[in-house]
């Protein structure tokens, strides 16, 4: 999975959690200050990323870093795609 399908990827789950598109985010875009994520909508948007991805999230490994952007986002994946927890 390239970096594209893995942003796609995130603005997709993104879309279908929050119910509203997102065809104008970028990797800089900020996921509690931009999009209003809470803590609800960031677990379930890493069981629709496991989902989708195949990535086990290994809650001990996550930091507050992974979840600033949807680029810091993508790179937690990226690191995470052939890793089995």
């Amino acid at each position: 999975m390239d970096r594209s399908s893995v942003v796609k990827t995130i603005t997709g789950a993104l879309s279908e959690i929050m119910q509203r598109e997102y065809s104008d985010v970028t990797e800089e875009t900020r996921l509690f200050e931009d999009l209003h994520l809470d803590s609800t909508s960031v677990l379930t948007l890493l069981m629709a990323l496991e989902d989708q991805t195949g990535i086990e999230v290994d809650p001990e490994s996550l930091q507050m870093e992974n979840f600033q952007t949807i680029g810091t986002l993508a790179d937690y994946i990226e690191g995470n795609l052939d890793v089995s927890v």
